[in-house]
């Protein structure tokens, strides 16, 4: 340990400790003969201010500080996946065993990554290979879904000495390039962001199977999205079906600040999950970080940036990653008290100045990447985070700042969630930036005139919002044929279309291909119906059609059974 302090102050989670000369920012601390771990977040002369990430009750003026002379930093290297940790990065499993309570016990420390257990290591490149950062230097079977690759550390380079293959344990040296001996563990700062070669343009979308996402308003693999809503809008449970069914390698799932219950129902439910594509359990390929609106405030606040580095290791690997924080606001919450504890200016609603740099900063950490190393490899992470305004209040400073770095806007309804509709995406206040990036992808993927038919079915529902002004005012009889024919088809669109049930087997996941039929089924009726209209007959002619029941049935339709939506397709369109 380079030095020692005193505790001088202590209010809440800081504590104010004199006699380091020598201490830096962002330093970690031991606080106490307990031993309780903090971070150095301002420093005036010799005297540090402390976010301490434990209780600090029973703590005072006296007691010694220990500063370890390094930053907040996560081991990275196997055994990540399938874990559960706290905001940094201790193991919660394992200190349940340690404290023999269902409550951190303050003091317990526990490594993040086992330090025994032998890891199968199958090497790639041979002795006199020159090899920079970045590079695969070999690989480990972690879990069935997932091959960990073990990368040439950053600031590494030059010729492999010697490389052995067998089973190692993560802290043993596998390697060694130049004069520098490599383990399969690599610790990296949480707040210092993973160097990349360059930042590519994303153009594939992360598929949710989530009908309004993917069809309106859909995020690329390495773009950032945003969830804000009020209290019961649902952001939990898109975030939960995001988890589960996205089209990603490897899912980091931050739960920050939320309700313990909420927690738990993720940590009983994720691993009783099944990966779709492989049968798997899903926990195979996930990352869970806990820190709970009853865990100490400051922890809040590193628990993003631990999950977030994570996710770049797994990136820097090649791999295909998505990232939930639930939620941005319990994370800026932990900053504004922070702030008000280091008696800093306050900016709007109490929060920070800085507030808007952080945010940004944080999901400035995405993007589709060229990683590292000679290897021509991509790899890409998706940032999504819930916000929860206080009163649904989207003026909030956290949303608005969430919404200036953020490229998708999925508006959370408040009315359209007490009216059961799910999941409670506002059609009309929602946006992505992201459309016109992915048109070639979803030509391809999806059907030829996808763009046309999502643009059609986007102005119906715009002409609704219209329509049913009128309809409030002099009622539906005023409205002319054509303009009934509109909300019939708008309402299949909301009703047969865009509401989806989380907890439904067949409906919870819709493929590209099965949201395309289901989206043409409706669009072609509508022109079938204009088109009978022209020879006389009515909407109420048309809603009777056997049709409209077989389209509202097909959201429970199975993907293997594909071709009964077809059929029905052409049933529409020999309708005279």
């Amino acid at each position: 340990m380079s030095q020692q302090g005193i505790i001088t102050k202590v209010s809440g989670p800081l504590v104010v400790a004199s006699g380091l000369p020598n201490a830096r920012m962002f330093d970690v601390v031991q606080v106490s003969n307990e031993k309780l771990v903090g971070e150095i977040i301002e420093l005036k002369g010799d005297t540090a201010s402390i976010q301490v990430y434990e209780d600090t009750s029973g703590l005072g003026p006296g007691e010694p500080v220990f500063v370890l002379g390094k930053p907040l930093s996560v081991d990275l290297g196997p055994g990540l996946l399938t874990s559960i940790y706290d905001g940094i990065q201790r193991p919660l499993p394992i200190i349940e065993k340690i404290a023999k309570s269902a409550y951190i016990t303050r003091g317990v420390q526990a490594d993040a990554l086992d330090r025994s257990k032998k890891w199968d290591f199958v090497p790639v490149v041979s002795v006199g290979d020159e090899v920079e950062a970045g590079d695969i230097l070999g690989t480990v079977q972690e879990t069935k879904l997932i091959k960990h690759k073990i990368l040439v550390p950053v600031g590494v380079s030059g010729k492999v000495e010697s490389i052995e293959k067998g089973k190692f344990s993560i802290e043993e040296p596998i390697a060694k390039v130049g004069k520098i001996a490599v383990p399969m563990m690599q610790v990296w700062p949480i707040r210092k962001p993973r160097p990349i070669k360059k930042k590519l343009v994303p153009t594939e979308p992360l598929i949710s199977g989530q009908r309004i996402i993917d069809a309106f308003f859909p995020v690329v693999k390495g773009g950032t999205a945003a969830v804000p809503g009020p209290f019961g809008a649902g952001k939990t449970v898109i975030q939960h079906q995001f988890a589960k069914w996205a089209d990603a390698d490897v899912i980091i799932f931050i739960g920050c600040g939320e309700r313990g219950n909420e927690m738990t129902d993720v940590l009983m439910e994720f691993p009783e999950l099944k990966d779709p594509k492989s049968g798997r359990p899903l926990m195979e390929r996930t990352v869970l970080i806990a820190n709970t609106s009853n865990m100490p405030v400051a922890a809040r606040e590193a628990s993003v940036y631990t999950g977030i580095t994570i996710a770049e290791y797994f990136r820097d690997m090649g791999y295909k990653v998505a990232l939930m924080a639930d939620s941005t606001s319990r994370w800026a919450e932990a900053m504004r008290e922070m702030s008000g504890r280091l008696e800093e200016m306050p900016g709007e609603e109490g929060y920070p100045a800085y507030l808007g740099s952080r945010t940004a900063g944080f999901y400035e950490r995405s993007g589709l990447v060229k990683c590292l190393g000679k290897e021509d490899r991509e790899g890409s992470l998706t940032v999504v985070g819930a916000v929860s305004p206080p009163g649904g209040d989207l003026s909030e400073p956290v949303t608005q700042n969430t919404l200036r770095v953020a490229k998708v806007f999925w508006g959370l309804d408040a009315q359209l969630a007490y009216s059961r509709h799910f999941p409670s995406i506002n059609w009309l206040t929602s946006y992505s930036l992201y459309l016109d990036k992915i048109d070639d992808y979803m030509r391809e993927h999806a059907g030829k005139d996808w763009p046309e038919l999502r643009e059609q079915a986007m102005s119906l529902l715009q002409q609704e919002a219209k329509l049913h002004e009128i309809v409030r005012l002099v009622g539906i009889e005023a409205l002319s044929q054509k303009e009934q024919l509109v909300l019939d088809t708008a309402k299949s669109i909301r009703e047969d279309f865009l509401q989806q049930n989380a907890f439904d087997d067949v409906d919870t996941y819709t493929s590209e291909k099965k949201m395309y039929l289901m989206l043409k089924a409706i669009i072609t009726l509508h022109e079938v119906g204009l088109s009978a209209m022209e020879k006389g007959k009515t909407v109420k002619e048309l809603s009777a059609l056997p049709v409209k029941e077989k389209i509202a049935r097909v959201k429970f339709i199975p993907e293997s059974k594909m071709s009964e939506i077809e059929s029905l397709l052409e049933e529409i369109k020999k309708i005279n």
